[in-house]
C-alpha cells in the first residue's frame, strides 16, 4: 500500500465520489476512457496519448475507432504493445455496463484477441476489471465468467497493484513477468488457439468440397480437384477478410446463405473482386477450371455459414498475415487423394509424415533473420538504392520469411520518408499520405512497388505458391479501408491489387533444366515424376533471368529450408537424389540431409554482395555428411555468424536441434557465434555466451566453436595430438538385429541347461539353450563405473570359427540346440521378410548386420548412445552383450598397455566429460551423444611407460577406480538407507581424487579449474 501512486489514489477516490454520476446514462464510453482508462495504464507505465511522437508502426498502445457491426464492434479500442508486436487488448466499456454478468463485452473482447492469438486480454469500465484467457475459444453461449481469470472492482486496486503492476506493465512485459503469467495461467483444458481451430475448419472445407466436387464432376482429374478445392477456399479466404477489415462491404459472402445457386452465385462475387482486385487470385482468364464446375447449395451455406457471427469466434480485421500462414503451413501438408473407387481421402503427404509434421518457423526466428540479412542490406542507403534490393527465399512455402522481409521494407521507407528532410517530396510525390495529423502511411501505390521491386520467391508445390502471393498481397492491403480502395481504383485506372507471377514462382529450386540433358533416363520420365520434380530455370526467361542479367544474382536468400534426410527422398525419388550427388559438393558425402544442398545453392544465387540466413539443423557441423559443406564454407570464409540453439527446441513439440546460419559471398576475417543455452531468456533480451572467432577456425573438419569463458580450456584441450582413438584398439557400436523382437528375450526362470524366456515376437513364453543366450544391457543401465544387469538376454546363433564369429549352420543348431531352433523356425516367415526379403536364403535366422560380433564376448569399456553426463563402465569378464542406436551404446577395447581402468577414470573425470559436451550433439531433455566419432576425438594425455613418474600417475589412477569399481558393487548389493548413505559419501571422495589425478596429469591451473566449476 505504502508503494501505491498518488494518481492511482486520487483516481479511485474521484471515482466513488461520483459513482453515481458516472454509472449513469449519460456518462459515455469516450470520457470514461479519457478520465479513468487512459491515466491507469499510464500509471503501468504506457505512453497511451503517444507524448513521444512515435509513427503509427512504433505507438506502444493503438487506440481504435469503433465501427458498428452484426454481433459486435470492429477493432478494440486498445491494443498494447511492444517493438510494434502485439501484446494484449483492452476493451472498454462505460461503467452503466454489467461486466460481472453481461456476456456480450466479454464475448466482443474474447472474439477480438483469439482471433489475433493472444493469450490474455482486459475488459474494464474502470469500476470493473476482469482478464481473461483469450486462448480458449469463444462461444456466443458463454456466460461473461467463462475464461475470466481475474475480477475484481475499482476498490480492489490498492490490494491488486502489485498484480497489475507485475504482469500488464510495460516494464513487466520488457522483462519477461507477463509471459511467465500467461504460462502459469495456461488452463489444462478448453485451449485451443486459433491457428489450430481455424486449420480444422478449413481441413472440413477442403473435405466437404473435394467429396462434392468429385462427386458432381466425376470426370475431373486429382491434380484439378486440388487446384480447384484449394482455389476456392483461399478467394472465399480473401473476401472475408477484405470484408472485416472494413476494404469491402460486411456481409457481402453472407448474402449467399439467401435464394439458391449459390455457387454460381458466389463465381459471380468472384468476377466482381476479379474487377477491384486483380493480382490473380480471381483470375478467370487463367483459370478455366472452376466456372464450369457443379457444386452443391449446401455446401457453399455450410461454409459461408462457418464465417459468420454468430458461429464464427473469430474476427477477421485482427487475424494476422502471419497466424494465417501458420495454418496454411500445416494445410499444406495434406492433400486429396482419390480411391480406385473414386472417394475422396484427405491424408498427410508422405513425405510431411515422414519428417513427423510440418514446423511453421516462429515469428521471432524470422525477424531476427530479417533482421539480419535485409536489416543489414539497408544501411546506410536510399529508396532508389533500395529499389534494386532483390530478396529470395528459395522454398518459401506459405511466404513466412518474404512477409517479414516485405514488413522491413514497408517500415524502413515509411522512416526514411517521415524524416523532416524527405516529409514534403515523399507526400508531393505520393509514396506517402496523411490521413490524420500525424499519422502517415504508405500508399497502396508505394507498397505495390515496394512488393514487386524488391520481394521474390520459389516452392515446389504450386499450393504453397499460391498461399504465399495471396499472404502478400493480404499484407499489403492491411490498413487500407473501403475510401482508400476507391480513391486507388476511382475510373477503373487499375485495380488494388499486383499480379505477383513474375515474383513468386512454383518449381523446384535444387533441379535445373540440366536434369534432362545430363541423364538419358530422365528423359523417359512419366508425367507424374516430371510433375513432382518440376525442374527450374533460374536464369531462364521463366526464372529470375533479369536479376541475374542485371544484378549477378540475388541481394539476399533467407528461409527454413526443408530437412529431408536422403534416405526418405531415395524412397519417392531416386533420380532425384542421383541428380544432387552429382551436382552439389554438399550432397557428396554420406547420407546427407537436404538442407544442406540448399545452403550451397543458397550461396550460388547470391550476387558478389549478398547475404544469407537460414534456420536449419546444427547437424553438418558434427555429421559425416556436412565435411564437404563445411569445407565449402571455410574454403570461401563465407561464414559471418552463427546462432546455436544447442538442445533448445525452437520449434517447440518437434525435437529439431537447430542454429542460425548467416553467411556472405564476400570473404570474412572472423565471424561471430553466439552459444544459447536459454532460449526463453534470449528471445527476451538475446541472452547467450557470445564471441569472435579467426575465420581459420573454421575449418572441413567438425565445428566445435567454442566462446567464453572456456575457449581457452578448450583450446588447449583441443590442440592435445593424442585422442582417444589412439590410445584404443576399437571403438565399436552394439549389435543390430533388425528383429529385436525375435532376438531380444525377457529372462523368466534359469534351468540348468535351458532358460525359460519371453518373446514379444510370439507373445508367449519357450524354453532356450542356455548357451546362446547372453545377458543384454541398454544404455539406461551404465552410470559411471557401474554396469547393472537387468532380466534381458539376447538370442546370438553365432559361435567363433577360425578366429571369427560365424553363424551357426542349420545342421548344428538342429542337433545341438533343438529349443532354440525350434522356436528361430516359429518366427522364420518373419525373419526372412526383413528389408524387403533380404534375409530369405539360408542365413534367414543370422542377423541383418553382423558387427562386432567377434568382439562383443571381450572385456570391454561400455558408454550409453546418449547420456546427461559421461556414464563409461566396465565389462571386466566380457559376458555382457549391448545394442546399438539410442537404447545402446558403444563399446571400447583399450590398446595396451593402457588399462582400461585408467581409461575409464579419464573417460569418467570432469574434465573430459566437460570436454564431450563442447564436441557432441546436445538433445532434448539435458542429454549429449556419446557416439563413436564423438568420443574418439577426446584428448588424452598419454602415458609415457618407460618414465616412472608417468606410471605411477598409471597405475594411482588404476588402484583408485578399482577402489571405485569395488564402492558401486557393494553400493548395489547394500541393504539399507544408511550403508548407502556411506558409500555414496566414499564414492564421492574418490570422484574428487580421480579429477585430482586428471587435473594434475593434464596440467590443469588454478583458474582453469575455476573455469570447470562454473560452466557446465
Amino acid at each position: 500500500m505504502e508503494n501505491l501512486p498518488d494518481e492511482l489514489v486520487q483516481l479511485i477516490d474521484r471515482f466513488k465520489e461520483h459513482l453515481e454520476q458516472y454509472k449513469g446514462v449519460s456518462y459515455d464510453e469516450a470520457n470514461t476512457r479519457t478520465d479513468f482508462i487512459d491515466p491507469l495504464f499510464e500509471l503501468l507505465g504506457w505512453d497511451v496519448a503517444n507524448t513521444a511522437g512515435y509513427a503509427e508502426q512504433y505507438r506502444e498502445v493503438i487506440r481504435e475507432d469503433k465501427v458498428s457491426i452484426e454481433g459486435g464492434t470492429k477493432a478494440p479500442d486498445y491494443c498494447f504493445r511492444i517493438g510494434g508486436v502485439r501484446k494484449f487488448f483492452v476493451e472498454a466499456k462505460k461503467p452503466s455496463v454489467d461486466l460481472r454478468n453481461d456476456p456480450s463485452p466479454a464475448y466482443q473482447l474474447r472474439r477480438y484477441a483469439y482471433s489475433a492469438k493472444l493469450p490474455l486480454s482486459i475488459l474494464t469500465d474502470f469500476q470493473e476489471f476482469a482478464v481473461y484467457d483469450t486462448r480458449i475459444k469463444p462461444g456466443p453461449n458463454d456466460s461473461a465468467s467463462v475464461a475470466r481469470i481475474q475480477y475484481f472492482t475499482f476498490e480492489d486496486y490498492p490490494g491488486k497493484w502489485a498484480f497489475l503492476t507485475g504482469t500488464f506493465s510495460r516494464e513487466a512485459i520488457l522483462h519477461g513477468a507477463f509471459d511467465k503469467y500467461v504460462e502459469d495461467t495456461r488452463s489444462k483444458r478448453g485451449t485451443s488457439e486459433v491457428d489450430k481451430e481455424f486449420l480444422n475448419l478449413i481441413d472440413q472445407w477442403r473435405e466437404k468440397l473435394a467429396r462434392n466436387i468429385a462427386l458432381r464432376n466425376r470426370d475431373l482429374p486429382l491434380h484439378q480437384l486440388n487446384f480447384a478445392v484449394q482455389k476456392t477456399i483461399d478467394r472465399i479466404v480473401f473476401l472475408r477478410i477484405a470484408e472485416d477489415r472494413g476494404i469491402d462491404i460486411y456481409g457481402t459472402l453472407h448474402s449467399l446463405l439467401n435464394g439458391t445457386n449459390q455457387y454460381t452465385r458466389l463465381l459471380q462475387l468472384f468476377t466482381q473482386a476479379d474487377a477491384r482486385y486483380n493480382g490473380g487470385l480471381f483470375n478467370f482468364a487463367e483459370d478455366t477450371l472452376t466456372p464450369g464446375l457443379t457444386v452443391d447449395d449446401n455446401i457453399i451455406k455450410d461454409i459461408v455459414r462457418s464465417v459468420y457471427y454468430p458461429q464464427s469466434p473469430y474476427e477477421f480485421s485482427v487475424l494476422d498475415v502471419a497466424i494465417l500462414g501458420n495454418i496454411y503451413e500445416q494445410f499444406l501438408g495434406k492433400t486429396i487423394r482419390l480411391t480406385t473407387e473414386h472417394r475422396v481421402k484427405v491424408e498427410e503427404k508422405p513425405e510431411v509424415k515422414k519428417a513427423g509434421g510440418v514446423y511453421y518457423t516462429p515469428r521471432d526466428i524470422v525477424e531476427y533473420i530479417v533482421d539480419h540479412t535485409v536489416g543489414e542490406a539497408l544501411k546506410e542507403t536510399t529508396p532508389t538504392k533500395v529499389e534494386q534490393l532483390h530478396i529470395l527465399d528459395p522454398a518459401c512455402g506459405s511466404g513466412s520469411f518474404l512477409l517479414g522481409a516485405y514488413d522491413k521494407l514497408l517500415s524502413w521507407h515509411l522512416d526514411w520518408y517521415t524524416q523532416d528532410v524527405h516529409l514534403a517530396k515523399a507526400l508531393k510525390d505520393h509514396c506517402i499520405i496523411e490521413p490524420r495529423a500525424g499519422d502517415y502511411r504508405l500508399t497502396i501505390d508505394e507498397k505495390r512497388r515496394i512488393l514487386t521491386n524488391n520481394i521474390y520467391g520459389v516452392d515446389i508445390d504450386d499450393q504453397a505458391v499460391e498461399i504465399a502471393k495471396l499472404s502478400l498481397t493480404l499484407r499489403l492491403l492491411e490498413g487500407e479501408t473501403s475510401e482508400t480502395a476507391e480513391l486507388f481504383t476511382r475510373g477503373g485506372r487499375q485495380r488494388l491489387l499486383p499480379k505477383l507471377e513474375s515474383n513468386i514462382k512454383c518449381g523446384n529450386s535444387l533441379i535445373g533444366p540440366d536434369f534432362y540433358s545430363d541423364k538419358p533416363e530422365s528423359l523417359f520420365v512419366d508425367d507424374d515424376t516430371r510433375y513432382r520434380i518440376n525442374a527450374f530455370d533460374w536464369k531462364g526467361p521463366n526464372g529470375f533471368k533479369q536479376v541475374f542479367d542485371t544484378h549477378g544474382g540475388f541481394d539476399v536468400v533467407l528461409g527454413n529450408p526443408p530437412y529431408i534426410r536422403i534416405q526418405t527422398l531415395k524412397e519417392f525419388n531416386p533420380l532425384e537424389v542421383e541428380y544432387y550427388k552429382g551436382k552439389y559438393k554438399a550432397a557428396s558425402k554420406g547420407n546427407y540431409d537436404l538442407y544442406a544442398v540448399f545452403v550451397e545453392q543458397g550461396l550460388n544465387l547470391l550476387n558478389e554482395h549478398g547475404r544469407l540466413g537460414y534456420i536449419l539443423p546444427h547437424k553438418f557441423f558434427n555429421a559425416q555428411y556436412g565435411e564437404p559443406l563445411r569445407k565449402l564454407i571455410a574454403d570461401g570464409s563465407h561464414l559471418r555468424s552463427i546462432v546455436h540453439f544447442g538442445d533448445q527446441q525452437v520449434f517447440g513439440n518437434a525435437t529439431t536441434y537447430t542454429c542460425l546460419l548467416f553467411l556472405d559471398a564476400q570473404p570474412h576475417e572472423s565471424f561471430h557465434i553466439a552459444k544459447v543455452t536459454d532460449l526463453a531468456a534470449w528471445r527476451r533480451d538475446r541472452s547467450a555466451t557470445e564471441g569472435d572467432l579467426p575465420a581459420i577456425t573454421a575449418t572441413s573438419a567438425a565445428w566445435n566453436f567454442t566462446v567464453g569463458d572456456g575457449a581457452a580450456l578448450f583450446e588447449k584441450l583441443n590442440k592435445m595430438p593424442v585422442k582417444l582413438g589412439d590410445v584404443t584398439l576399437r571403438i565399436f557400436q552394439g549389435i543390430k538385429t533388425s528383429a529385436d523382437a525375435v532376438y531380444i528375450l525377457e529372462e523368466r526362470e534359469q534351468g540348468s541347461t535351458d532358460v525359460r524366456i519371453y518373446s514379444r515376437a510370439t507373445g508367449q513364453e519357450h524354453s532356450l539353450e542356455t548357451e546362446l543366450l547372453h545377458p543384454l544391457v541398454k544404455g539406461g543401465n551404465s552410470k559411471p563405473y557401474a554396469l547393472t544387469r537387468g532380466k534381458l538376454l539376447i538370442l546370438f546363433p553365432y559361435s567363433r570359427s577360425t578366429g571369427t564369429m560365424a553363424l551357426i549352420n542349420d545342421k548344428e543348431l538342429q542337433s545341438r540346440f533343438p529349443l532354440t531352433w525350434e522356436y528361430l523356425l516359429a518366427n522364420k516367415p518373419y525373419l526372412e521378410q526383413r528389408e524387403g526379403g533380404r534375409m530369405r536364403g539360408p542365413k534367414w535366422y543370422g542377423y541383418i548386420y553382423p558387427k562386432a560380433l567377434d568382439v562383443m564376448h571381450l572385456p570391454k569399456l561400455f558408454t550409453p548412445d546418449i547420456a546427461p553426463r559421461a556414464s563409461f563402465s566396465l565389462d571386466e569378464i566380457g559376458d555382457i552383450f549391448f545394442t546399438g542406436g539410442v537404447a545402446g551404446g558403444y563399446g571400447l577395447l583399450a590398446a595396451p598397455p593402457y588399462s582400461p581402468k585408467f581409461l575409464l577414470g579419464l573417460l569418467n573425470s570432469r574434465l573430459l566429460d566437460w570436454m564431450l559436451k563442447r564436441i557432441a550433439t546436445s538433445m532434448r531433455g539435458g542429454y549429449y551423444s556419446f557416439e563413436s566419432r564423438f568420443i574418439r576425438d577426446l584428448p588424452i594425455r598419454p602415458i609415457d611407460f618407460t618414465n616412472p613418474a608417468d606410471k605411477v600417475v598409471h597405475d594411482e589412477m588404476v588402484r583408485v577406480v578399482d577402489q571405485m569399481l569395488t564402492l558401486h558393487h557393494q553400493l548395489a548389493a547394500s541393504g539399507t538407507d544408511r550403508e548407502k548413505s556411506g558409500l555414496q559419501l566414499q564414492i564421492a571422495a574418490l570422484d574428487r581424487a580421480i579429477d585430482s589425478l586428471v587435473f594434475r596429469l593434464y596440467g590443469l591451473r588454478v583458474a582453469e579449474n575455476e573455469v570447470l566449476q562454473q560452466t557446465k
